[in-house]
């Protein structure tokens, strides 16, 4: 094996984690960077004496990496959570290493991976890659955010197989990219596995740019023709700190009616979308709700709003109240007729784990509030309008949005409140990641944030709408019907868990082979 100077090594460290980021979601999103972003870790990795060294390196790559990705969490545990700045800090950190943690475990298996042959390294340590990631996205409650294959989100033609495989296909293709690449570029690999390589990625590229190709040819028409009522979004930016304070609950309500008012008036839509929490108050315990509730009966309009929720138990007892994130649809006769309360919910921003041992994080919960879980259940109905609703990170979770199509739901709805991340990456970031749960379902997402961004994408991918941050914005749009039932949500959601055994299998096989001593040949 070639080994690096330690400049170049020490340099390697910091390249992946800086053309990840400028490839991933943010105001730069240069996708292009995807492609070569991890080639710098694999010379780490390739040049490493073991693989517990592999994952020394990688620890600290996906230190950096997380770091850059997640510098948004550490301010707003401060600023809205009530932590001092020590506390925000470690806990940040602590995220952070969790998160680096699985880059670890990936390069310790790429170490052991390029023990097994070219092909066989080739084919599967993208499969780790993508099994780590699902781990992670059910675990400890799940953290999936923003995995590398929703850094294509702005290239509807590759976009298009994620209703086979989901996202995670796309994450396989960028990490099967990035080794053929590595190959190429690392003295080591010999002429024809660099050729093996070469016809793997083009044929796999081949292939998923065909798919989309014929399945956008396929689609494109059924949109065009498919029932599109008039969906109309609300973006009331109204600012957090102000947002629950007394006497401006009034005119927030006000504000969302007033903007409401005019798009029902110009564009005569059948649901006005408002963002998660628009009602800053229990509507069945405040009078501010009688105006909401007259306006969606004097426009005969269906309005669809978040609202925290409180629910007590048979005896009334004020000790058993539950307590909902919720998105409520009231009818054109201003009566709430369809509920929907938050079923996955933030840890430490809605509700606090182990908070016997976790005391420390008490202010989080008398910040944000400490809220019970809801289920996936009947859809929202709004005339021929069948909405799964997905409340604020919900969107990140690919299974919830099957979870609602499997319901029934022909639309999806993602009502959030990104004003807690302020102007940083993460309102790019939760946008990008919903796109894709348009394609995997082939539902158009109709998305309303307090404060952006805020949009229309369509079952294509292709972002109808959009708005821009920290503005006051109010559009609509037809937003077309389908009913279909994708292969992705029919199982093709099994990819990534059978990439996590294949990767498990591959990984053990080798390790038997190791230790009786059977030869085998390295990946170059």
């Amino acid at each position: 094996m070639a080994v690096l100077r330690p400049t170049l090594l020490t340099l390697c460290y910091v390249l992946t984690p800086v053309l990840a980021w400028l490839a991933l979601p943010d105001t730069i999103a240069f996708w292009p960077l995807l492609l070569i972003c991890l080639v710098p870790l694999f010379f780490l990795l390739h040049g490493s004496p073991s693989p517990r060294a592999a994952a020394w390196r990688g620890l600290l790559c996906g230190i950096l990496f997380q770091a850059c990705l997640l510098y948004w969490i550490s301010p707003v545990l401060v600023r809205f959570g009530g932590l001092p700045w020590i506390l925000a800090i470690g806990a940040q950190a602590l995220l952070v290493i969790y998160m680096a943690g699985y880059l670890a475990i990936f390069s310790a298996g790429f170490a052991i991976l390029l023990r097994g042959g070219f092909f066989i390294w080739l084919m599967v340590f993208p499969a780790l890659w993508v099994g780590l990631d699902w781990v992670r996205g059910w675990l400890f409650s799940g953290f999936p955010w923003l995995d590398l294959g929703y850094g294509l989100w702005q290239v509807p033609q590759l976009l298009q197989v994620a209703d086979l495989v989901g996202h995670h296909g796309l994450t396989y293709l960028v990490l099967l990219i990035n080794g053929v690449v590595f190959s190429w570029l690392h003295p080591d690999f010999i002429k024809k596995t660099r050729i093996t390589g070469l016809v793997t990625g083009t044929v796999a590229i081949a292939v998923v740019a065909g798919y989309g190709s014929l399945r956008w040819d396929e689609l494109a028409p059924r949109v065009i023709t498919a029932p599109a009522p008039t969906v109309s979004i609300v973006q009331g930016n109204v600012a957090q700190e102000i947002k629950w304070s007394a006497g401006q609950s009034y005119d927030a309500v006000l504000k969302y009616l007033t903007m409401s008012e005019r798009l029902q008036a110009n564009d005569n839509p059948g649901l006005i979308v408002w963002p998660e929490t628009a009602l800053p108050f229990f509507p069945t315990h405040d009078e501010l709700f009688i105006p909401v509730a007259h306006f969606a009966r004097d426009s005969g309009r269906f309005v669809l709003t978040g609202a925290p929720w409180v629910e007590r138990d048979a005896q009334g007892d004020a000790e058993d109240r539950k307590y909902y994130n919720a998105a409520l649809l009231i009818a054109p006769t201003g009566e709430i007729t369809h509920s929907y309360y938050k079923s996955h919910l933030v840890p430490f921003g809605e509700y606090v784990p182990l908070q016997r041992y976790l005391w420390f994080l008490q202010p989080l919960v008398e910040a944000a509030g400490n809220f019970s879980p809801g289920v996936v259940e009947a859809p929202l109905v709004a005339g021929e309008i069948k909405a799964g609703v997905l409340i604020c990170f919900e969107s990140i979770f690919p299974e919830i949005g099957r979870a609602w199509v499997n319901q029934g739901a022909n639309m999806l709805v993602n009502i959030t409140n990104d004003a807690w991340y302020g102007r940083s990456s993460a309102p790019h970031q939760s946008w990008a990641m919903s796109v894709l749960r348009a394609v995997e379902t082939r539902r158009t997402l109709v998305r309303a944030a307090n404060t952006g961004i805020s949009g229309v994408v369509n079952p294509l991918g292709l972002i109808v709408r959009q708005s821009d941050i920290f503005v006051d914005w109010a559009d609509s749009a037809p937003a077309p019907l389908m009913i279909e039932r994708t292969v992705f949500v029919r199982g093709g959601y099994l990819f990534a868990p059978a990439c996590a055994l294949v990767a498990l299998v591959s990984l053990v096989l080798i390790a038997i082979a190791r230790r009786t001593g059977r030869h085998y040949k390295t990946a170059n």
